[in-house]
Parts: structure tokens; C-alpha cells; sequence
């Protein structure tokens, strides 16, 4: 089957009937489905998404602008310190920065609305080296990470072009939008934020969108990616997100990985969200297809599966876990690209995370580990990059205002 037809099935086999058996509206998905946040409070900004636990400022700065209408503003500003073992040539035993130093703009209202998100940030990654701010901005997202306009034209379909959040996936980039500081092994596999146009319609309890877009922000517009969601009640969510490249994209970048720019992606995610419990399990699956032009002579797939959870456990405590697991196939004799820690390898993670807010002032730490298996040497942990596992600490804090 190829990508486009891969698409499109998984598309088909999630919205086939499910409108028939409830009947709780879902708003359009403009990010990828994941954990659904708690209801803000007051005039919460619902963009950028915030699964919890950290809340939005419920009083958001705001302005009459005219033909515009109300323009809000808000933002995050965070710093983070890390300790961690088997650091990578390119890394360093431990450090600090800032975590974000965003600043968003947007409009929630009228037939056309926009959105922007500008400043610094850093991306904290499972079993990656860390990546200062100053070098983040300039080698992944540049300093407008996220920007987007919309046509509204219904209360059901709308249009957004732009800079927008990839559908794929349960976790969102930065760190103050999900459960856990770092983001996961599964994120590593998929784009963050892609170039492109995106359709969004909802349909009772179902809600679609279809993207054209540039994929790992490639500049190649070659991608097609689609999600459809179910609300099967106001606790629990089905989605199925897929995919895919047609054509060929040859850039090889720490933004754009050769392997994962030609790759095809399917993800089934369920969260169930009920308080004081936010849980959200999810399969991932992806496959390299074989390409000589691009230096692979086999195919190359990969297989994860994660629960990240949130447990409330009054106003200001809360705490999350994530657990992953993801296993490659392939291997260097007969060519296929490495996805992992070379081809053929394997890994697992855990991830707690314990989060104290007041207002808008927050801090939390997290303490994560990841373990690999028939690693390729000179590809996984350590300055050799021989070591099987790492273990690291992490502390943010700032304020969302």
C-alpha cells in the first residue's frame, strides 16, 4: 500500500460509523490529539494547548485592536537546570538555561484570526544531548516558531496556513505545554512543527483535519498528514492520526533527519481524562521505506508504544509519568536507516515529573532514565557513545502570564 492510500485507510477506519454512537461535539483539532486539558478557567487562552498540569493565566492581557478585534497576549518565561549520566560528546554533565522566553499574540473571534508565538526556547529531549536555547532557535524553529492565520467559515470547517503544530502525536513541543519537562523517545520519531495549509471540520462527536505541509520543516511540500478524533464522551477520546511523504526529501539536518523526513507515520492514541486522572496510552508506528538514492538498501521500521498520566492531586500539587517503549528492526549489514541508536536497536524510558502552581508562577521537577539494547557502537550513550543507559534531573521554573 503506499502513503497516500496508508492515509487515507486510517483515516476511513476511524470515522466509519463512529458518528452514529454518541453525540458530544469535539472543537476542530489544530495540534496534534493528545491529553485534553482540564477546562480553563475565566478567559483562558485554549491555544497554545496545555495538557496539564500547568494551567494558562485565567486573565490573559488583552486590547481592542480595531478591525481586528480583541487581541490577547500572553506568554511563558522559564528556566531549567539538568544533571545527568553518560552525557554525549556534544553535551555537558550538567548546565542551565532558559527553558522558553515566548511571547503569543492571537485573536479568538471574527471569520479571520491569527496566531503567533515569538522568543527563545529549548527543546529538553529523552536520550538526546541538550540543546542550549541560542542554539535551538537558530538550528530548529527559528524565533517564530508557530504562526498561523484562519478563515473561519463555519462553526463546523476552517482553514488555517502557516506555521502550524504537527497533527502527529501525543506530546506538543515545549516543554510548559505537556506533562513532563523533556519530551519522549516516541516524539523523536515524529515532525514538531510543519510549513503548510490545514483543513479542519467537525461532524457531531467527530472531528477531522488534513494537512499539505513540508513535514520536518523541510521546505519540500511533499507531506500528507490527516487525523480523525472521536469524543466518545466527555471522559475519553479515540484518534488516529497518519502521515506520510510522497516524493523524496534529501536534506539531512538535526531539524530535518533524513530517515524520519521520508518516513510514514501511524498513531492510535486514547486519553481518558476524568479528575483527578489524565491517561493517555498510545501506539506508534513508522516505516523508511528502502531508497539508493538516499543511501538506504533496506527497510527500516519502528514499533513504540507509551502511557503518559497526570494525577491532580489538589489546586497546586500534581504529578505525571511517562513510560515508553520502542523497538527498530533492520541493521548496518543490510542497510537500513537507523531510527534509533543504530539500526536494529531498541530502548525504554520512565519519566516522573511532580508540579507545584500558584497562580501564574510554577515549578516543577523530573527525574527520567532510558535504557537502549543492541545499540550500534558509537551510536548510543557516553562520550564514546558505547554506554547502554542515561539517567537525568531536571528542575524548571517560571510564570505563565
Amino acid at each position: 500500500m503506499n502513503k497516500i492510500a496508508l492515509v487515507g485507510a486510517a483515516l476511513w477506519l476511524a470515522g466509519t460509523g463512529a458518528a452514529a454512537l454518541a453525540d458530544e461535539p469535539i472543537p476542530p483539532p489544530g495540534a496534534p490529539p493528545a491529553a485534553a486539558p482540564a477546562a480553563p478557567t475565566s478567559n483562558a487562552m485554549t491555544s497554545p494547548t496545555l495538557t496539564g498540569p500547568l494551567a494558562a493565566n485565567p486573565n490573559p492581557a488583552k486590547f481592542d485592536a480595531g478591525p481586528l478585534g480583541t487581541v490577547y497576549v500572553t506568554g511563558v518565561l522559564s528556566g531549567l537546570a539538568y544533571t545527568e549520566s553518560n552525557h554525549f560528546a556534544t553535551d555537558h554533565e550538567s548546565g542551565a538555561d532558559i527553558s522558553n522566553g515566548q511571547v503569543i499574540v492571537q485573536t479568538t473571534s471574527g471569520p479571520l484570526q491569527f496566531y503567533a508565538q515569538a522568543g527563545i526556547y529549548s527543546v529538553p529531549d529523552l536520550g538526546s544531548p541538550y540543546l542550549r536555547a541560542t542554539n535551538a532557535n537558530s538550528q530548529l524553529y527559528g524565533p517564530l516558531p508557530v504562526a498561523w492565520g484562519k478563515w473561519v467559515v463555519d462553526d463546523s470547517f476552517n482553514i488555517q496556513a502557516g506555521k502550524l503544530p504537527t497533527l502527529i502525536g501525543a506530546e506538543y513541543t515545549f516543554s510548559f505545554q505537556n506533562m513532563n519537562i523533556e519530551r519522549g523517545l516516541l516524539w523523536n520519531q515524529e515532525p514538531a512543527v510543519s510549513k503548510g495549509v490545514q483543513l479542519n471540520y467537525t461532524m457531531g462527536p467527530m472531528a477531522y483535519a488534513l494537512s499539505v505541509n513540508d513535514g520536518f520543516d523541510s521546505d519540500n511540500f511533499n507531506w500528507l498528514t490527516g487525523s480523525a478524533t472521536w469524543t466518545i464522551d466527555p471522559a475519553n477520546t479515540l484518534s488516529v492520526v497518519a502521515g506520510g511523504n510522497w516524493g523524496q526529501t534529501g536534506t539531512n539536518t538535526l531539524l530535518t533527519p533524513l530517515a524520519q523526513s521520508n518516513s510514514t507515520i501511524v498513531n492510535l492514541i486514547y486519553t481518558y481524562n476524568a479528575a483527578p486522572w489524565t491517561i493517555t496510552p498510545y501506539f506508534q508506528y513508522t516505516n523508511v521505506p528502502a531508497n539508493t538514492h538516499l543511501g538506504f538498501t533496506h527497510d527500516a521500521s519502528s514499533i513504540g508504544f507509551a502511557v503518559l498520566a497526570n494525577y491532580q492531586i489538589n489546586d497546586n500539587w500534581n504529578i505525571s509519568g511517562r513510560g515508553e517503549y520502542i523497538t527498530t528492526d533492520g541493521s548496518v549489514a543490510n542497510g537500513a536507516a537507523n531510527l534509533l541508536y543504530g539500526p536494529g536497536s531498541n530502548a525504554f524510558s520512565f519519566t516522573l515529573t511532580p508540579t507545584y502552581q500558584q497562580g501564574i508562577f510554577f515549578i516543577r521537577g523530573e527525574a527520567s532514565y532510558v535504557g537502549a539494547s543492541d545499540t550500534t557502537a558509537g551510536f548510543a550513550f557516553g562520550k564514546s557513545g558505547n554506554s547502554k543507559d542515561q539517567a537525568r534531573l531536571v528542575l524548571e521554573g517560571g510564570v505563565l502570564f
